[in-house]
């Protein structure tokens, strides 16, 4: 990068912390550090909901899988805006009456002590492993800027994020949020602007879509109903409810979000808003990674995008071997830049038999390219068996640094930074809730002086700021960022959600019983998302032969109906009435 943009870059994360500390005062207690006196307005609400859930990996990731995947993932988010809207009518009203500090309380007066530990656990568990993701987004950037390797970089951002949490608490992770967001919209505006100015003269706007379109990325909306494929608008409306329902509604992370508001209607209009908004953000954000796509097919793109693996492989004794594919892989990149560029005279031409040829053409070209990019991969493999071969969260990083102009590419990778800091902050300080409210003050100590609980929730952000550290330097292997975050919800959210619909709809399930289904749905779920071990059950113990695969939207919909069914079957067998409280 150049000075001008260190200089934006530094100016810009210095002044959203230093805002962000200024806003938030002193922490007296564990209400002002936790919730942050509850006095935040709807907009607020809403732009901190929002910061929370569109991490770093939203603007690393999601462009790159456009480039990769197209279109299709914004499925993912259909479900949304109904989830925000029973949201607002049951849950919100309910945790706003109780004035909770966490949704796991409630379970407690509404089931009994161990349901509400439990589901705190779970919580745990998945958050602390998915917010070491979104350390790592950022680690990746300063590792391709220094060219060092992302452990000391991850080291430097988890300690940053660490201390500012720590000094901050919810007020400051809220204030900074405000800004955040507006920082981001304004600079991925820029960002789509630049990249469409950067095609070659004679290529428009829409000429890229219609070119990203003929190979396959312009797959907004998939109306084929198939348990398999994991975005279709089946998946996204049916499965990505049951999933943003659970996120929204039982993930403290958010939760914390929109209790921050100064009253019911107040958090209500904030969770609305994010409906509203956050779908075509999203659509916004891949279709730059679409753009992205045109561009590099009249500019030559890497061979492969992670330049710390190929710098490795050029290191080793495949290095010839490696070079030889990246000249192979230039003569290829001629070929397809000449079969787009008839393509874009074929649309111009409008004749549907010449688009249709060019079309033909361009796809052999691309294939040949592909091939010979799956080939390079397979000698980085050669040299490093732990090499990770999916690139997709580089891609975005590699054009903003090539491309995009002085001043403009600081602004861009601060945006990533700030989404960074925005989520893994509130996921820390969900994290600290929890555990300080849920564990701590339940069970460990209570009774304790405010001062005690708001060192405890003090340590408890340091503790899972070192947890998370660690979870980051593992990141490396788990492929697409984004993606690998939403499976992981996945695995945990159906189950949470089923006791929480137990416990607002469904007032003659007892606590035993709750209990119970959702230990065995979470077992049931693990066994059908993993794959190897739902299949092994399956032919050696119950001799199938049938080879069954589920994506991994489906699991949130089926956890949440087997702890239902479950818990209906077990309650008649508990019989001792408890005392339910709404």
């Amino acid at each position: 990068m150049s000075l001008a943009d260190w200089i934006v870059l530094a100016v810009t994360l210095l002044g959203i912390v230093l805002y962000g500390v200024w806003k938030s005062g002193a922490n007296k207690n564990i209400d002002q550090f936790l919730m942050g006196g509850r006095s935040l307005r709807w907009y607020h609400v809403g732009l901190s909901v929002m910061a929370t859930q569109a991490s770093a990996i939203t603007f690393l990731s999601a462009p790159g899988q456009a480039y990769s995947d197209g279109m299709r993932f914004v499925q993912f988010y259909l479900g949304l805006p109904l989830a925000m809207i029973v949201l607002c009518v049951t849950f919100v009203p309910i945790f706003h009456r109780l004035k909770v500090y966490t949704a796991y309380e409630f379970l407690e007066q509404r089931f009994d002590l161990k349901t509400r530990t439990l589901t705190s656990i779970l919580f745990l568990v998945q958050r602390g492993l998915s917010t070491g993701i979104t350390i790592y987004a950022p680690s990746i950037i300063l590792s391709t800027i220094l060219n060092i390797n992302t452990v000391y970089t991850t080291l430097f951002i988890g300690g940053l994020v660490i201390f500012y949490t720590v000094y901050g608490g919810t007020k400051a992770v809220s204030y900074t949020q405000l800004l955040q967001m507006s920082i981001i919209f304004l600079g991925m505006f820029f960002a789509g602007v630049v990249v469409v100015s950067l095609l070659p003269h004679g290529v428009g706007f829409s000429h890229a879509v219609k070119l990203a379109g003929k190979l396959g990325r312009m797959n907004v909306i998939d109306w084929k109903f198939d348990p398999n494929n994991r975005y279709n608008i089946w998946s996204g409306v049916i499965g990505g409810f049951f999933l943003q329902l659970s996120y929204f509604g039982t993930d403290q992370s958010q939760v914390g979000r929109y209790l921050t508001g100064s009253s019911v209607g107040q958090s209500r209009l904030g969770l609305i808003m994010n409906g509203l908004i956050k779908i075509p953000m999203q659509f916004l954000i891949l279709l730059i990674g679409v753009l992205v796509f045109a561009f590099y097919q009249f500019t030559r793109p890497p061979m492969f995008f992670n330049q710390y693996e190929v710098k490795q492989v050029k290191q080793s004794s495949y290095a010839g071997q490696y070079n030889k594919l990246e000249g192979d892989y230039s003569a290829a990149f001629e070929q397809r830049k000449n079969k787009a560029e008839d393509l874009i005279k074929a649309f111009d031409s409008k004749d549907e038999a010449q688009i249709g040829k060019a079309q033909d053409a361009l796809k052999i070209a691309d294939k040949q390219a592909l091939s010979i990019r799956k080939e390079a991969i397979g000698v980085m493999k050669k040299n490093n068996a732990k090499a990770n071969e999916d690139d997709t969260n580089y891609v975005f990083l590699t054009f903003v640094t090539q491309y995009l102009p002085r001043g403009l590419i600081g602004l861009l990778i601060a945006i990533i930074f700030l989404a960074s800091m925005g989520s893994t902050a509130s996921a820390l300080n969900s994290l600290a809730s929890t555990s300080a409210v849920d564990i701590y003050k339940r069970i460990i100590h209570p009774g304790a002086s405010e001062k005690n609980y708001l060192n405890a929730s003090r340590l408890f952000t340091v503790f899972w700021g070192i947890v998370c550290v660690g979870m980051a330097l593992y990141a490396s292997r788990v492929g697409n960022l984004l993606e690998f975050v939403n499976i992981l919800g996945s695995y945990i959210y159906g189950t949470i959600l089923g006791v929480f619909v137990l416990a607002f709809f469904l007032k003659k399930i007892r606590g035993n019983a709750a209990f119970i289904a959702a230990i065995i749905t979470e077992l049931i779920i693990i066994i059908l998302g993993t794959g190897s071990l739902r299949n092994f059950v399956l032919h050696n113990i119950f001799h199938s032969h049938i080879v069954i695969n589920i994506a991994y939207l489906w699991l949130n919909m089926i956890g949440c109906i087997l702890v239902i069914v479950i818990a209906s079957a077990l309650n008649p067998f508990f019989a001792k009435p408890e005392v339910q409280q709404t």
